[in-house]
C-alpha cells in the first residue's frame, strides 16, 4: 500500500497511518521512502501537479498565485536533509502508564530522515512582502479530517521569524524523486526542527497573519496539556520544536519472540537534539542505568537531522532490558521514566529508550 514496505506496522488504513519496523531505520542516515513513516488525519487528496496552485495572501504587499512550474523556475533550488518526527512518537510507552483513548499507539519509529528538494519559503515570502502586523505564517491543505466536528481541512502555522529563517522549504522532491502523494505531493511544507504536524502536506494556501492559525490542529490539537487537563482552544503549550530524544532500533521488541543468542550483540539507534543543538553522547545500559556503556555517535548529515549511534553489548542468558539515553551539547539529557511525562494526548515522550529482549 502506498509503495511502502510489506512489513510496515499499519495502525489505520484510512487515513493511512503506518510506521516501519525499527530495524528498517537502523544504520541509514537517510530513510528509504518506502520505510518513511506516514501520519495523516484524513484521506490523502489526489492533486494534479499541472493544475495545482499555491496562493500566498494575508498581510502581504502582493498576493501571489503560483503554479508548480512557476515555483520551480522563479526561485532558487534548495535541498535540505531534515528529520521529521511525529509528536506522538513512542506514545505506546505512555499508553502503558495510563490509557489515552482515541490516539494512535505509535512505537519508536515515527521519526525518519529524508533529503527534501524545493525552494525556501523565505524566498517566496520575500516576493510577497510581509506587511505591518505580520507575525505568523499559516498553511492550509485540502485533506479533511472526519474526526473534527465540524470537519475541516488540515492546517497549522509557524512564527514569521521561523518561516523566514531560510531552511523551511516548499518541497516537491523527496530522496531524489518527485514527492509521493502519501507524503504530500505535489508540494508540502518542511519545517526543520519542528514536530511533523507543522510540515503541512498538500499545501495550497499560505497566509501571513497577526495571530497563529485558528485551525483545529493548531488551536486545539498538538498541544501539551497537564495530566488532569481537558482539551480546549488555546489550552496547554502549542508544540513547535521537537524535544531531544533517542530510540533503540536494533534489537527491538519484535526480537523477543525470536530469542537472541547470548554474547556480543550490536545495538543501534538514533538520537535527535532540540533545535540548534547537537547530540554529543549516548549511554547504553544493561542494568537499568546502574552502569553505562558509551556508544559511538555519528555526526549529523545536516544541522536538522538525527544522529545515528551504535555499540556492542555482551548479552547474558535470560531476559534483558537495554536502556539508552542521549546528552546534548548543553549538558541536558532525557528524563528517566515515561510516567513523569504522561499527558492526555500522549505527546513528547522523550524518556530513556528501553527495549526488552529474551536471550538464550
Amino acid at each position: 500500500m502506498w509503495g511502502k514496505r510489506d512489513d510496515m506496522i499499519v495502525h489505520e488504513e484510512e487515513p493511512f497511518n503506518a510506521e516501519p519496523r525499527p530495524a528498517a531505520l537502523a544504520g541509514q542516515p537517510l530513510t528509504p521512502t518506502e520505510a518513511f513513516y506516514s501520519r495523516n488525519h484524513g484521506p490523502s487528496p489526489d492533486l494534479d501537479p499541472a493544475t495545482w496552485r499555491l496562493r500566498i495572501d494575508g498581510l502581504v504587499d502582493r498576493e501571489l498565485v503560483l503554479s508548480l512550474c512557476e515555483l520551480q523556475q522563479r526561485f532558487a533550488l534548495r535541498t535540505e536533509v531534515v528529520t521529521l518526527g511525529c509528536a506522538g512518537n513512542r506514545r505506546a510507552e505512555l499508553l502503558a502508564v495510563r490509557p489515552i483513548p482515541g490516539q494512535v499507539p505509535w512505537g519508536p519509529a515515527t521519526i525518519s530522515t529524508a533529503a527534501w528538494t524545493g525552494v525556501s519559503l523565505a524566498d517566496v515570502l520575500a516576493e510577497a512582502g510581509p506587511g505591518a502586523g505580520a507575525a505568523h505564517v499559516a498553511f492550509t491543505a485540502p485533506d479533511v479530517s472526519p474526526s473534527v466536528v465540524p470537519p475541516q481541512p488540515y492546517g497549522g502555522s509557524i512564527s514569521l521569524p521561523k518561516a523566514c529563517s531560510g531552511e523551511v522549504l516548499l518541497a516537491w522532491g523527496m530522496n531524489g524523486a518527485p514527492l509521493p502523494r502519501i507524503h504530500g505531493g505535489p508540494v508540502r511544507v518542511v519545517v526543520p526542527g519542528y514536530i511533523g504536524a507543522r510540515s503541512v502536506k498538500w499545501v495550497q494556501r499560505i497566509s501571513v497573519q497577526a495571530q497563529p492559525s485558528e485551525n483545529y490542529f493548531q488551536a486545539e490539537d498538538y498541544r501539551l496539556l497537564p495530566p488532569d487537563a481537558e482539551p480546549g482552544p488555546g489550552r496547554g503549550i502549542s508544540l513547535g520544536p521537537l524535544a531531544m530524544t533517542s530510540g533503540i532500533l536494533c534489537p527491538d521488541d519484535d526480537d523477543a519472540g525470536a530469542r537472541l543468542p547470548a554474547g556480543p550483540t550490536d545495538v543501534i539507534g538514533y538520537a535527535f537534539a532540540a533545535e540548534g543543538r547537537t547530540i554529543v553522547r549516548v549511554d547504553v545500559s544493561l542494568d537499568g542505568g546502574g552502569t553505562w556503556n558509551q556508544a559511538a555517535v555519528d555526526d549529523p548529515p545536516s544541522p536538522w537531522a538525527w544522529q545515528l549511534w551504535h555499540t556492542t553489548l555482551d548479552l547474558p542468558v535470560g531476559p534483558a532490558e537495554i536502556t539508552a539515553r542521549a546528552w546534548d551539547d548543553t549538558g541536558a539529557t532525557q528524563p528517566e521514566f515515561p510516567a513523569s511525562l504522561w499527558n492526555p494526548a500522549g505527546y513528547d515522550n522523550n524518556s530513556w529508550a528501553r527495549v526488552r529482549v529474551d536471550v538464550g
